[in-house]
């Protein structure tokens, strides 16, 4: 392909794109597709002479779009977002233009430079405390998810706590001390902190233990579930090094209580603390969710996916340290090839000491692009917008108390439902009001669960996943569940780009009439 069949076969793809996002929302939300389905659709080889872009360009709708999922459309009330915005995909056309690698600064100064500066406009935007700015010991990096920042993070907290433990001893002593105090060593997190805590543990090699939320605390880590948690690894002969807190849990998107455990770790500050925003900290360009970043100088690390509600496409997780050392004292290796005059002085920043992987791309352009587009108000009013239309979505189930009961209030747009038998009493059942202070400021204070049995449980957990089955299976919409605290539970937030609310209008009426067709098949159970 020269330059004039690339500018022919790029606009014929930029139309497309165009044509897709705008017809979306008409299209089957969930792929119905069955295993192994594109197998029988490609050839077993490829093809011995090459083809033109038009025969290829074919292939994307007959062949790719029935397996696809459809994160974009506003019918797509799954999971947590995916966001994708036209000045993202324009950074990552830049960026596969140039392919750097870009391990090392002098690869591309650019690329290291910009990524450095817009982390640091992001950092503002989120109003985190001034130690995790580059000007200073701290900074922020690009990772591709942030599962992998947590990772990251808990290596560089594996290394610095056995490092300061043995940093007495010297030689083989001083390794085989290592390798015993690393035997002891367990990462901590909530019982809903998301997985990507155990699987870390995993990879690091060291234990992994959750510690209890009640319904009593909304499902936050408090400070007494960490003390307790502390007192029991004692007793175990088991030293916590790493925890896990998290801003916007993935279940109920519920927040820690940062201040409770920061009282906590006072005097204990060989633990590190990262925090997991992945979701709900873009909700920090708002002024009035910031105060939920008050304690977060006292921790080690937090991470944000710009990729899930801050318009940028996937992966863009942005990670920040407080002391940068600490990733690079882990994580640095040069070898011959990579030395270089800049990086030997200390004039520059390497970010292949920030990460596990050696090479990087050059995300940091979609990020420029989107900052640059938005702007701070059009970023805070995105993310308004969808507060706005969860808050909407909450009061609509609240008017139908016969058939959903909330055990959470609303978060961060998300809310979280259950369907009620029909047989039983909704008198005992706690209903949860739309408020200012549920939905402004992120933080759950009260729960709806009350007066349930197991058994009243059991039913209204088997009625509420074949309602969302049901749901699923038809397409219409594509929803995710839930557990909270041993109930099945429905999530619905609808906070991409394409959200409205004749769509969440349309989804609640989905959902009704889905629970109602249930609960009389039942037979009013």
């Amino acid at each position: 392909m020269n330059s004039e069949e690339f500018r022919k076969a790029a606009h014929a793809s930029i139309d497309e794109i165009i044509d897709y996002y705008d017809t979306i929302q008409d299209r089957r939300v969930v792929s119905n597709v069955a295993p192994g389905y594109l197998r029988k659709l490609l050839p077993t080889a490829p093809p011995e002479e090459g083809e033109p872009w038009e025969d290829i360009q074919k292939d994307i709708e007959s062949k790719i779009m029935p397996g696809l999922t459809h994160w974009q459309s506003p019918n797509f009330m799954a999971f947590y977002p995916a966001s994708s915005t036209y000045p993202a995909m324009l950074g990552e056309l830049y960026s596969a233009a140039f392919t750097a690698p870009a391990f090392n600064w002098l690869c591309s100064p650019a690329v290291t430079e910009l990524e450095t500066i817009v982390l640091d406009w992001l950092a503002k935007l989120l109003h985190l405390p001034a130690c995790y700015l580059s000007e200073g010991e701290g900074g922020g990096v690009i990772q591709g998810s942030a599962s992998e920042a947590i990772v990251t993070v808990m290596v560089a907290a594996r290394e610095r706590y056995v490092d300061d433990v043995c940093k007495s001893l010297e030689g083989e002593q001083k390794e085989r001390k290592k390798a015993e105090v690393r035997g002891r060593l367990v990462a901590l997190g909530s019982e809903q902190s998301h997985s990507s805590t155990a699987k870390a543990a995993i990879i690091a090699g060291v234990r992994y233990k959750p510690i209890h939320c009640r319904i009593e605390d909304a499902l936050a880590m408090t400070g007494t579930g960490l003390q307790g948690m502390l007192d029991e690894c004692k007793k175990e002969g088991l030293e916590p090094f790493y925890l896990t807190a998290t801003l916007g849990t993935t279940a109920t998107c519920t927040t820690d209580r940062f201040d409770e455990i920061k009282e906590v770790l006072r005097d204990r500050p060989e633990v590190w603390v990262h925090v997991d925003a992945a979701y709900a900290g873009a909700a920090l360009v708002c002024e009035e969710y910031q105060h939920l970043t008050e304690h977060l100088g006292a921790f080690d690390s937090f991470d944000m996916n710009m990729h899930k509600w801050l318009l940028t496409n996937f992966d863009a997780s942005c990670l920040y340290i407080k002391r940068r050392r600490n990733l690079t004292d882990a994580l640095s290796i040069t070898p011959s090839y990579l030395r270089n005059d800049f990086s030997a002085a200390g004039l520059v920043t390497d970010y292949r000491d920030w990460q596990i992987p050696l090479g990087r791309r050059f995300r940091a352009l979609k990020l420029w692009f989107v900052l640059r587009t938005y702007g701070a108000n059009g970023l805070k009013a995105h993310i308004r917008n969808h507060v706005k239309l969860g808050e909407l979505f909450h009061s609509l189930v609240l008017s139908r108390p016969d058939i959903f009961r909330v055990p959470t209030p609303p978060a961060f747009a998300l809310t979280v439902l259950t369907v009620i038998p029909r047989s039983k009493a909704i008198s005992g059942v706690r209903h949860e009001q739309a408020s200012d202070a549920g939905i402004s400021d992120g933080l759950v204070k009260t729960n709806g669960v009350g007066g349930k049995d197991e058994g009243d449980i059991a039913e209204a957990n088997e009625v509420t996943k074949e309602v969302y089955e049901l749901i699923n299976a038809r397409g219409q919409i594509f929803l995710t569940s839930g557990i909270v605290n041993g109930v099945y539970a429905i999530r619905v937030v609808s906070a991409n780009p394409k959200a409205e609310e004749k769509y969440l209008r349309r989804a609640f009426d989905i959902i009704v009439h889905t629970a109602e067709e249930v609960l009389a098949k039942s037979g009013g159970t």
